[in-house]
């Protein structure tokens, strides 16, 4: 069973989760999960293989958060985040309903839901989810999307570093996960932004 003592000495190496998922949350039935130290693909012949980074970041040293010119903060509803994540991902999605579910969980701070649209349109342009683990202080970055059309204008960098000095004074580090390989290359962005480390998780589904 996952401590808390040993998931603050090292969280992105002892579990795939943040602390309050990890102590809540089953895995579904055939589902495995193996940190990249203890994987091998030949002991897992009928298994898919998608394997997910989880990166840590200190909060000491957070780059000024920038928002680009020609964009502005915005407030959204919860069908309007759904509607833009849904936007922004092919393979992946969530509900207005699941969202919903989102601002019950004990790890809920609605200041760390963000927005910013284009000044000119009105269009949606990027949103951004986080939570807040006042337990164990942790920071724990969800959401992190930019329209394709307005992508490589610094609007990712923005909502990292805005996510982050937000948690600063109420947390003492931050997390954030993604799946290796993505296109977009998010690990790149959460590293440009001083988050390290290397641990890699394989989530292993039967096939």
């Amino acid at each position: 069973m996952l401590t808390k003592q040993a998931y603050l000495a090292d969280p992105c190496r002892v579990s795939s989760l943040p602390y309050w998922k990890a102590c809540r949350i089953v895995p579904p039935p055939g589902i495995v999960l193996v940190h990249e130290e203890n994987f091998a693909s030949a002991n897992y012949p009928d298994y898919r293989d998608e394997p997910y980074f989880r990166l840590r970041h200190n909060l000491k040293a957070v780059p000024a958060p920038q928002l680009p010119d020609g964009f502005s903060g915005c407030a959204l509803s919860l069908s309007e985040y759904a509607s833009h994540i849904n936007r922004c991902y092919e393979d992946i999605g969530v509900t207005e309903s699941e969202l919903r579910q989102f601002t019950d969980w004990p790890v809920y701070d609605a200041t760390l839901w963000i927005a910013a649209k284009d000044s000119r349109t009105g269009a949606v342009a990027a949103t951004g989810i986080a939570d807040l683990d006042r337990e164990i202080k942790e920071g724990i970055l969800e959401w992190i999307q930019v329209s394709p059309e307005y992508r490589g204008r610094g609007l990712g960098r923005w909502l990292v570093c805005e996510l982050l000095r937000r948690t600063q004074g109420r947390a003492d580090f931050a997390t954030v996960s993604g799946r290796c390989g993505n296109p977009t290359n998010p690990e790149q962005l959460y590293r440009a932004c001083g988050f390290t480390g290397c641990d890699v998780w394989h989530i292993l589904t039967p096939v």
